[in-house]
């Protein structure tokens, strides 16, 4: 049952709405140095349902293309750089003084990301050295101060009002399209040089990433996504077979990862990624509801579990009620 309610909030029970204040969005890109990640095209499209400027933050080592990218998405009215060696790894204790600098700079009555771990590290911080509530996981903006974003693993929707000066927002991806190219955004630094006090204690060692051909789970068109019933490592290797002959991402509940079965940047779910494809295909997957907050709002949803009772079926558009060990290579052989 899907409940709404409204809560109106302020940290600071002394802080008003500026009425007279313009509004104007600053958005903290996420990238790899060289492409700009999706969540923040999704991002931007939320920014403009709040109106006014829109602004877009890029810190990296060497964001030159990145730049050039952002300044071309349709919406976005400048680009605020900054680039140097001290963002290396994107660690949130170096982002954080940058991103409350440059907010007070451009007077942001917005700061929002799309929802990602990173996001997830850097905007409370954010938010606590402006002393503000920050809201997360955004599924929709009705008004500049009232948003909708649910609760309870996603079992209730909760509208809410925010009375602080400035928002510090998160946005799910998939409740907004991604953001086209089509604009022509101007470029300037985010803040001069030595105008903030840097942030310290962390320091960025080195990264192991996993490189495979397979569609980013996050833009997936298709995710096939395997759970405990899978029983193995090894065995996963058949939902890897299956998910290549689909053109698909590959994911897996909190149980197989609890496991051991996959690395848990593969976890979908309320403490993993949120994905929205066209065809979701859980694989021996029971249907827990911390897994079900994060892949409900697929398109159309299949299930193969032998237990016919599993909660999984209940949300599933297709459902078939057989061993995977059987059903799955069949299904490979079939598919050309």
């Amino acid at each position: 049952m899907i409940l709404s309610n409204v809560l109106r909030y302020s940290k600071n029970l002394g802080s008003k709405v500026n009425g007279h204040r313009l509004q104007s969005t600053l958005i903290i890109a996420e990238h790899d140095n060289e492409k700009l990640a999706a969540v923040t095209r999704n991002a931007l499209t939320a920014a403009k349902q709040l109106g006014g400027e829109v602004s877009v933050l890029v810190a990296g080592t060497k964001i030159g293309s990145v730049v050039e990218e952002v300044t071309k998405v349709s919406g976005v009215t400048k680009v605020l750089k900054a680039e140097g060696e001290e963002f290396k790894g994107f660690l949130p204790e170096v982002l954080a003084p940058l991103v409350l600098a440059t907010q007070k700079r451009i007077n942001a009555t917005h700061v929002l990301a799309g929802s990602s771990a990173q996001s997830k590290s850097l905007l409370p911080r954010v938010a606590a050295l402006l002393d503000v509530s920050p809201v997360t996981d955004v599924i929709d903006i009705k008004s500049p101060d009232t948003f909708v974003r649910t609760i309870y693993a996603g079992n209730a929707i909760l509208t809410l009002k925010s009375l602080d000066a400035v928002k510090v927002l998160t946005v799910r991806s998939t409740s907004f399209e991604a953001a086209a190219d089509g604009g022509s955004g101007s470029v300037e630094d985010a803040v001069p040089a030595g105008s903030y006090e840097k942030g310290s204690g962390s320091e960025w060692i080195s990264q192991e990433l996993t490189k495979n051909d397979r569609p980013d789970l996050a833009s997936a068109k298709i995710v096939v996504s395997g759970g405990r019933g899978v029983k193995s490592a090894e065995n996963f290797k058949m939902i890897y077979d299956l998910a290549d002959k689909m053109g698909a991402g590959v994911g897996a509940s909190r149980a197989a990862v609890d496991a051991g079965f996959v690395p848990n940047d593969m976890q979908i779910g309320q403490t993993g990624k949120i994905v929205a494809p066209e065809l979701y295909l859980a694989i021996g997957i029971s249907g827990a509801i911390q897994h079900l907050a994060g892949m409900k709002d697929s398109k159309t949803i299949a299930a193969i579990n032998k237990d016919p009772d599993a909660p999984i079926f209940q949300v599933s558009d297709f459902g078939l009620v057989a061993d995977l060990f059987k059903a799955v290579p069949e299904m490979i052989e079939k598919i050309k």
